[in-house]
């Protein structure tokens, strides 16, 4: 059974360890995990959660809310080790964000009253549904079409698009909602498919399984 490294929060990450279980792999959940998990873990799922420090990406606060700086130093060199051993990472909401930081991206610290109203979580604590436009011949396009439902809970999103990241996926405004690494075993989604899947799957949105069917494949 595959291991899978679940990076996530101090309290609950059920939806992941779910999602995983789901799977048919083993999840191994730490909340600021060792670098050195990479040698015994087949791959890594980097969670949603708190904003990561604009010091990051050279900003200063200009819309960042709560921030864990201990997870974010943990997080940041957990995905080096990751890449470098060339083993398959999985990052949602947060997750995508970390990567674009950690391979020179940037981020839009808060999307502001219009893009909240259609990517933030409601005060009914329920996502957002909002639909989504894949690259034509993309993963996100062979797993779901050219267009789909997604949940959504951000308030944040990816500025600057790191050179080394190619954007498959994007929201009706144009935010990128889902990145890959090309030539690596590397994917990354804006939305939050533990949530759109299993005992959670949903009647309004695409079932979320098949990223997480997706990102064991990757697993040699």
């Amino acid at each position: 059974m595959k291991k899978i490294l679940i990076s996530g929060l101090k309290t609950n990450s059920a939806n992941y360890v779910n999602a995983v279980m789901g799977v048919w792999a083993e999840p191994v959940l730490r909340y600021c995990p060792d670098p050195a998990l990479a040698a015994e873990c087949d791959g890594l799922i980097l969670c949603g959660g708190e904003d990561i420090d604009p010091a990051y990406y050279g900003q200063g606060m200009e819309g960042t809310q709560e921030m864990d700086l201990d997870r974010d130093r943990a997080e940041f060199a957990v995905l080096k080790a990751f890449l470098d051993a060339e083993k398959p990472v999985l990052g949602i909401c947060r997750g995508l964000q970390l990567l674009n930081v950690a391979l020179g991206g940037t981020l839009i610290q808060d999307l502001g009253p219009e893009g909240n109203l259609f990517h933030r979580r409601g005060g009914d604590n329920a996502d957002r549904v909002h639909p989504v436009r894949s690259k034509p011949g993309s993963i996100f396009d062979l797993l779901y079409g050219p267009v789909f439902a997604v949940n959504s809970s951000h308030h944040q999103a990816l500025g600057t698009l790191a050179p080394a990241l190619e954007p498959v996926l994007w929201s009706e405004s144009g935010i990128v909602e889902g990145a890959v690494l090309p030539g690596k075993p590397v994917v990354a989604v804006q939305f939050h498919p533990e949530r759109m899947s299993f005992a959670n799957r949903r009647a309004d949105t695409v079932d979320g399984a098949a990223i997480f069917r997706y990102f064991l494949s990757l697993i040699p």
